[in-house]
């Protein structure tokens, strides 16, 4: 049959080949995309009650809920890729083999899932046979996914040495990318070992740099003295800075323009014009850093559960309470930290969001006391991986917030949770290119190990199986990264809030297990603190558990608003 053709060889012509393959394959993700609504019209209809989609009936829905959030997560990968292929094709046909092989593996992944339990899903077997029975005998999966063929793609994405595909980005873009590639490479490369295993304070030879560069002001406008276009968002800018410096170290840079991403957002979103020419100049410069205090110990990510109280006292608030998991707390001068203000015991209407102004500390500790006698206190976690931000505990006691520093002053006053939603729109769509990072960085070093190590006489490179591995971590990073580029997209252009949730949670997923594989690759030596795979390995776990755990962006805000919307 047409689909099925011989093994590609480099240079060759083969785009009108690829073109059919790739029409095939999104005929079979639109097919896919109908099962899924049917899917979850279903579940609309058996949570819902006269009085709409109920929240107890929803909650006996949470495996079908998680696991088709999977689901259309894989579908929209996909999607990214496709629209990527039909603008690189005629460049570099190796794009098109790319897409068929990971679009038929994520095809199969969702087909997998549904099969597990139809009648949960309100489908038959035979429904579901039917729609992948029609992508299956167009022989596209069986050819792409045969041994022979994910081996040599794996092949040449080896030859490849990093650079697998092409960007296609502008030149202002490539300037920006190849930029901080440079210094990510030259300068925190060399660094990140020593941060990691000493669990150190990120060091001035990285942040001034930084500073001059304008890296803290990526996602801050130009009026504010930042580098984001005032005529509009372009969040491509952010994603790339913020990629190539998790390739980098995810703890040691990677996540450092991440909390002031999230404040300028929430500041954009419902601060005052003073509050925004007062902090957006300060935190675009470096001059100021900048922490993010919402979670709390007994609440996770349930952000309407927050108890961290404000008290109302003349010429401002005291706050008394506890967060945790506050990254960066010590270096930051100023903490969006996230209280309640009202008379409420639960829920998102009463709470609001202070800008907690503090001295800037070094080390695991701080212990802040004011004039006043309130006082700021806290200890940084010991975690596995993400050293060199330390995430701290928190404890306020009567700590002392002018009315000034509330997020829109007396407006703001309960609209705190919505903002942190404007902020955390920003941080998980940067979370998906600090995960492409980190795959990135691992899947470089598990080529390089790769080609070096020899056992039984042979290169590692040399095996089909180390080959297999290889096309799939390359290939599942080039979707991660495309389907954060067009969620990017969608966001500067006034949508795409659930869908940056969703490449989140592709994103870190694929992260964990592209390092994991990259770890054994390495074999024993993979395990050893000495070689930066098991860095990455450990950072990459983090991933699925900040920015909104993976479990709650799919049950509260990914499945629910399918649900709702099917």
């Amino acid at each position: 049959m047409d689909a099925v053709k011989n093994q590609p060889l480099a240079g060759s012509s083969l785009s009108g080949s690829y073109t059919r393959d790739l029409d095939h394959l999104a005929k079979a993700v639109v097919r896919a995309r109908v099962l899924v609504d049917q899917a979850l019209a279903h579940i609309k209809k058996i949570s819902s009650t006269e009085t709409g989609l109920s929240a107890a009936l929803l909650d006996e829905q949470q495996l079908v809920s998680y696991e088709i959030s999977f689901c259309v997560a894989d579908l929209s990968a996909i999607e990214a890729l496709l629209n990527y292929t039909q603008q690189v094709l005629e460049r570099d046909e190796l794009s098109g083999w790319v897409a068929c092989q990971f679009g038929s593996e994520a095809l199969k992944a969702v087909a997998s899932r549904l099969l597990a339990r139809p009648a949960d899903y309100g489908l038959t077997l035979s429904s579901i046979c039917e729609c992948f029975e029609t992508f299956d005998n167009t022989g596209i999966g069986a050819h792409y996914l045969s041994a022979k063929m994910m081996a040599a793609l794996g092949r040449q994405l080896i030859d490849r040495e990093g650079d697998f595909l092409p960007s296609n980005l502008d030149s202002e873009k490539e300037l920006i990318r190849d930029t901080f590639r440079r210094f990510a490479t030259d300068v925190v490369m060399p660094l990140a070992e020593e941060i990691h295993r000493q669990d150190a304070d990120i060091p001035e030879s990285i942040l001034q740099p930084l500073r001059e560069m304008g890296c803290f002001g990526i996602s801050i406008p130009e009026r504010f003295d930042g580098l984001q276009p005032d005529a509009g968002d372009d969040s491509l800018y952010m994603i790339l800075v913020t990629e190539e410096l998790s390739r980098g170290s995810l703890g040691a840079a990677g996540s450092l323009i991440t909390r002031p991403e999230i404040l300028a957002r929430a500041l954009m979103k419902g601060g005052t014009d003073a509050q925004r020419q007062k902090w957006l100049p300060q935190i675009a410069s470096g001059e100021t850093l900048c922490g993010i205090a919402l979670t709390e110990p007994d609440y996770g990510s349930d952000l309407a559960s927050a108890k961290l109280k404000a008290t109302k006292t003349e010429g401002g608030w005291l706050l008394n309470g506890s967060k945790t998991w506050c990254t960066f707390a010590g270096a930051a001068s100023v903490l969006l930290t996230l209280a309640r203000t009202g008379t409420e015991a639960y829920g998102y209407k009463g709470l609001s969001f202070f800008l907690v102004e503090k001295p800037r500390t070094y080390g695991h500790e701080l212990n802040v006391v004011q004039d006043g006698g309130g006082k700021l206190s806290g200890k940084s976690i010991p975690t596995l991986g993400y050293r060199g931000m330390h995430s701290f505990d928190l404890f306020f006691e009567d700590y002392f917030v002018a009315d000034a520093n509330v997020v829109g002053e007396e407006a703001g006053i309960g609209k705190g949770f919505y903002y942190a939603m404007a902020g955390l729109t920003g941080g998980r769509i940067q979370t998906s290119a600090r995960a492409a990072g980190v795959m990135q960085a691992a899947s470089e070093q598990a080529i390089a190990y790769a080609k070096e190590r020899k056992v039984f006489k042979q290169p590692v490179a040399d095996y089909q199986l180390t080959l297999v591995k290889l096309s799939r971590m390359v290939t599942t990073l080039l979707a991660s990264r495309q389907f954060s580029y067009a969620v990017a997209r969608e966001v500067d252009a006034g949508g795409g809030k659930m869908e940056a949730s969703l490449v989140k949670l592709f994103a870190c997923r694929a992260a964990e297990w592209v390092t994991r594989e990259a770890l054994q690759i390495h074999g024993g030596m993979g395990y050893a603190e000495e070689v930066p795979v098991s860095r990455y390995f450990v950072d990459a776990r983090v991933l699925s558990i900040f920015e909104g755990a993976e479990e709650t962006l799919a049950l509260k805000v990914i499945s629910r608003e399918l649900i709702a919307n099917a």
